[in-house]
This record gives structure tokens, C-alpha cells and sequence, in this order.
């Protein structure tokens, strides 16, 4: 039985229920004992929920928001799979998705066998460990089954020293001991280091000399190959051998042209000689070549015959010069401060044979013995007669000069291309002349005190009798005696040697260079000149 205070609050209960139900209070009527203002908790109760969403997708067809599949994900910082359940991206990938994968060392995918996989995508959203249906190197024993296994670009061989040439063919030494030390600088495409003790071009023989090449060449041959074993360049190769074995170091290929590397020059510029003049024998072998602005002979010689120097021969042919060595020097020809301009750039009677090479794959430098000569000696001397001889090296080793030319002189400020100027910027390079003033038909006289003697001009032609600018000066030219040429190279690329020589602004009073001994070394020079 109710008592009246348990009536009153069951009346007061069903009048509540009656009020809310038929219109909302009002704001003076608190039923929860609440500030109806105070709703910071709802305010925090609505940010708690919306923090948990990583995509603001709305479904237009539900009205639910986050993400409904794994498109809604794409770019989604989160990841790019969908948790439908809360709506959220996450993860690194899309389940049951691959990709292609490799874990082979770099450089060896697509190589031989060697092929990648592919990585699948868990059902967590991760990149399994594992790279399905890959293949990586292998052993490669000279098993012969046809099948580069190794993945080193050679078939049924290995290549432990990364020289390009295999163990199981023709490499005699693929790793470092057993009398065979710096492996990789020892292979077929190496050249002999005599005194080593050691076999570096895996022929069988150590230390072996190379023989000579240029006995009975024709003095007016017009095989550029011949220019090349005059000089010692033995060796002849190709450029793309079918076989990577036959890799060897070797001439590929040499010609004739002007400066610019166009058209031919004319016959009687070039020829190899026994001897020139009546002193001057070959450094090495039995040849040596010789270019010209005006005819390649000495007073005695034939095929093609002598002509003066002094005077000179006026061919008739002109070029231009080399382009990119003239860039180099801003489109000048380079000239000791003081001197004569010359009238143009412009290459007179000249002439350049091109040597097509690879290198050793040991070699980082080569040197070549040179003389010059001009009948521009010693009245012309720093005028705007400077005949040029030039030795333009192309390659991609970072250690010649930015014009590429190595027959130069480095004063150390300046370097000084090989010519009758050298005359006023060099020491004991310019030493087979007489001595006294140089310069007078310029006037721009000066004296010059470094001759030594005239002993290697005799019978050359530019000994003949001739009224210089001092009386002591009875000779029609002077020259440089033999110098070293020197340039750096890339091991086993293959470069080009362009050597040239031309008259300065016109086409007389001749110069004349000689070319012979090349040798390779493993170490690299200082590239230029020196006397010797």
C-alpha cells in the first residue's frame, strides 16, 4: 500500500513523462540539474568521435562518412587500404597486390638469367619478405650450359675482378695472389709491362718485347695505318668484336684530312722516313713519320721529293681550324703577349692524320717523341706567321688540357701550343738554331740565347744558307731537337689522336714535325712536352 508521499512522486513522474513528450521545457525548468548552456562534454564527445576518421569521404548513397573501399584511399597519407569496418586508410599497400621486386646485387637484373620477382601484399596491408619467382646470380663454373649464370654479361664464365674478361676463357688472372698481383690490370687487353715478371696480356709469354712493325713501309704510302707503325702502334683491332674475348687494345682505325677534319691534304705532305737529314735516325723501329705544310722530305729525299722551306710551297688548299679546339681558345689562336696577331683562324696547307685507338686496359698514358721545325726561324718569330702543330686528345680522362691539345709548353700560368713562338715563352725547348735576334722582319725584335747548336739541321733542308737577322745567323730555319709528347686516357676506352700541323696566315715559309716511339705507361703524366 502507497503511502502519500510514494502517490506524489508517481504523479509527479507521469506529469514529467506527459510534458516531454508533448513540447521541450523551458529554459527556466532544469529536469537534469544541469546548466542548460554547459555542453563542453558534448563538445567533446562529437571531437573524441571525428578524430578517429582519416578520410572525410561521404558515401552520397549511405551518408556514412570514411573511407568504403580501398579507391577512397589513394593518396591517403594514412595508407592506401580501407578498414571498412571503422572507415579508416591504413597500411603500405593493398592486399593481394603485387609489385615487381629484386634482391640480386644492382646492375645484375636483366643480365644474363638473372630476373625479377614480384612481392605480394598481405592481408595486413604489408609487403611480404618474400620475392616470388626471382632469380639472382648464381655460381658460374665454366659449366658450359649456355647460360651467362653469374649475371656478369659472360656466358658459361665468371669475372671475379671486374675486368670484363672471364676466368674460364681468356682471363690468366681473375684474382689477386699467386703471382699475380692489381688482377684487374691484367687480361687480354692489357699491354706488356716488360720487367714485372709478369704475363699482362695473358699470352703465354712474360715480359715479351713487342717486335717491330715498320721495316720496308713505303716512303709515300697513303695507308694511314702505316703513319701508325711507323710510330710504333703495332697492334690493330676492331671496335665492336663479335667475341668480348677478342677485346685487345690496338689501332681501329686511322686517315688523313685538313684541320678540320675535312677533305684530304695533298701527297706530298706526308711520309715515313728512314732517316731525316743527315743526322736524325728513328728513337725506335726502323720508321718515322713525318707531316708538313709544305712537302715531307729532306734535302736528299724522294717519294714525295724535296722543295725548300724557306720561300715555302704554296699548296693552294686551306681549312678551317680544329673547331673545338679553336672554341676552346675563344676563337683565337693562342699568341705570347706582344706578338703579331694572326690576319685569320684559318688553317694554310695543312694537314692532320687522325688515330682511332682503345687503350690498355691497364694504360692511364701514353708518350710520343716529336721534332719540329720552320723556316719561319729566325725572322719571323712573333709575328703573325706562327705555325701551329697541335696533338688534340680525345678521351674521357679529366687530366689533359681544357683544349684538349698536348703538343704544348706549360709555363705554369700559360699553356703554349709547339711553334716558332715558343721563342719568346719557353726555355731549352726551341735548341736547334743559331742564336742572336729573332723577330727583325716584324720588328719586333728581341734576342734569344737558347741554341745549343745546329748539328740536327744538317741536311734537313733548313740548314740551307740564308741571311738571318744577325750576321752569325746563316741558316734558313731552326727547330726544337726531339721532345716527349705526353697525354692522359681512360684504361680500355677507345679515344682519337688528332695531329696537325698548318702555316699561319698564309701559305709560305714551311714547317715540318716528326713522329715516332709511342709507349704506354700505367701511370698517369703531366701531359705536354719536354725536351728528350
Amino acid at each position: 500500500m502507497l503511502d502519500r508521499f510514494s502517490t506524489y512522486r508517481v504523479r509527479i513522474g507521469a506529469l514529467t513523462a506527459v510534458l516531454l513528450s508533448c513540447s521541450p521545457p523551458e529554459e527556466d525548468i532544469d529536469f537534469t540539474g544541469t546548466d542548460p548552456g554547459d555542453d563542453d562534454d558534448a563538445d567533446d564527445d562529437d571531437a573524441s568521435t571525428s578524430s578517429t576518421a582519416t578520410t572525410d569521404v561521404v558515401d552520397e548513397s549511405t551518408g556514412e562518412t570514411g573511407c568504403q573501399d580501398h579507391d577512397d584511399c589513394v593518396d591517403d597519407p594514412a595508407g592506401p587500404a580501407c578498414d571498412t569496418a571503422t572507415g579508416t586508410c591504413f597500411g603500405e599497400c593493398v592486399p593481394d597486390t603485387t609489385r615487381e621486386c629484386y634482391t640480386g646485387p644492382d646492375g645484375t637484373s636483366g643480365m644474363g638469367t638473372c630476373a625479377p620477382g614480384l612481392q605480394a601484399c598481405g592481408p595486413d596491408a604489408t609487403w611480404t619478405t618474400f620475392c616470388d619467382g626471382e632469380i639472382v646470380p648464381a655460381d658460374d663454373d665454366c659449366d658450359g650450359n649456355g647460360n651467362d649464370d653469374d649475371c656478369d654479361g659472360l656466358v658459361d664464365d665468371s669475372d671475379f675482378d671486374g675486368d670484363g674478361y672471364g676466368r674460364c676463357t681468356v682471363d690468366c688472372c681473375d684474382v689477386d695472389g699467386g703471382g699475380c698481383d692489381g688482377a684487374a690490370l691484367v687480361n687480354p687487353g692489357a699491354f706488356e709491362v716488360v720487367g714485372n715478371r709478369v704475363d699482362d696480356d695473358c699470352d703465354g709469354e712474360i715480359d715479351e718485347t713487342t717486335s717491330g712493325c715498320d721495316e720496308g713501309l713505303a716512303s709515300a704510302s697513303s695507308d694511314a695505318n702505316d703513319y701508325a707503325r711507323a710510330i710504333e702502334l703495332c697492334q690493330f683491332t676492331e671496335e665492336d668484336p663479335a667475341d668480348p674475348a677478342e677485346r685487345t687494345w690496338g689501332v681501329i682505325d686511322a686517315g688523313f684530312s685538313r684541320a678540320d677534319g675535312m677533305d684530304s691534304p695533298l701527297p706530298v705532305q706526308r711520309s715515313l722516313r728512314g732517316d731525316f737529314g743527315e743526322v736524325i735516325d728513328p728513337e725506335a723501329g726502323q720508321s718515322m713519320a713525318v707531316l708538313s705544310s709544305g712537302h715531307a722530305a729532306d734535302a736528299t729525299d724522294s717519294n714525295p721529293g724535296f722543295a725548300p722551306f724557306q720561300g715555302g710551297q704554296d699548296l693552294g688548299t686551306t681549312s678551317g681550324a680544329p673547331a673545338d679546339w679553336l672554341l676552346a681558345n675563344g676563337d683565337m689562336f693562342p699568341n705570347p703577349a706582344g706578338c703579331l696577331e694572326p690576319w685569320d683562324t684559318l688553317a694554310h696547307d695543312p694537314i692532320m692524320l687522325t688515330l682511332r685507338v682503345r687503350v690498355p686496359t691497364n694504360a692511364r698514358s701514353f708518350r710520343v717523341k716529336t721534332q719540329f721545325f720552320s723556316a719561319e726561324y729566325p725572322e719571323w718569330v712573333c709575328s703573325e706567321f706562327n705555325d701551329f702543330f697541335v696533338a688534340l686528345v680525345d678521351s674521357t680522362s679529366a687530366e689533359n688540357p681544357a683544349d684538349k691539345n698536348i703538343a704544348i709548353y706549360d709555363d705554369g700560368a700559360t699553356t703554349w701550343p709547339v711553334g716558332v713562338n715558343l721563342v719568346m715563352v719557353a726555355e731549352g725547348l726551341f735548341t736547334q738554331c743559331e742564336n742572336g735576334e729573332v723577330g727583325c722582319a716584324s720588328d719586333l725584335g728581341a734576342d734569344y740565347g737558347e741554341c745549343l747548336g745546329t748539328a740536327l739541321l744538317e741536311g734537313t733542308g733548313f740548314d740551307f744558307p740564308d741571311d738571318g737577322c744577325d750576321a752569325g745567323q746563316t741558316q734558313v730555319g731552326g727547330g726544337t731537337g726531339w721532345l716527349s709528347m705526353s697525354g692522359n686516357v681512360t684504361p680500355g676506352e677507345v679515344m682519337e689522336l688528332r695531329i696537325a700541323i698548318w702555316d699561319t696566315s698564309g701559305h709560305i715559309f714551311d714547317s715540318l714535325v716528326l713522329l715516332d716511339d709511342w709507349q704506354w705507361s700505367l701511370d698517369a703524366a703531366t701531359p705536354g712536352v719536354a725536351p728528350g
